[in-house]
């Protein structure tokens, strides 16, 4: 059965460092398109960056000069550098078997919770 396994995320100060890692397993093929959304408490889930098979890049206008989305094969993983507090959220990978289908994945992770906080 084809899924997502999630690492990374915790506890992070103001202009500090994290780094996500997904994984997707289970399945023979390869996603079109990996990314990672994240969310906060009342709010919807937002695309925070994406990145396709062939390498063709995306991201939120919040986060662009910040986080380096990158993929190896059927791993996809975010840098995130000089975090802020409005950075904080549960970020979810997300995959699609097709690369212009981000907005609605096929797959999804578990969820890592990342905490911006002095």
């Amino acid at each position: 059965q084809a899924q997502l396994v999630e690492s990374g995320g915790g506890l992070v100060q103001p202009g500090g460092s994290l780094r996500l890692s997904c994984q997707f397993t289970g399945s023979m093929f390869s996603p079109g398109v990996m990314g990672w959304f994240r969310q906060v408490p009342g709010k919807q889930r937002d695309l925070v960056a994406s990145i396709t098979s062939g390498g063709s890049v995306e991201y939120a206008d919040s986060v662009k000069d910040r986080f380096t989305i990158s993929r190896n094969h059927n791993t996809a993983n975010l840098q995130m550098n000089g975090l802020t507090p409005d950075d904080t959220g549960a970020y979810y990978c997300a995959a699609a078997r097709y690369r212009f289908r981000i907005a609605t994945p096929d797959y999804w992770g578990q969820g890592t919770q990342v905490t911006v906080s002095a």
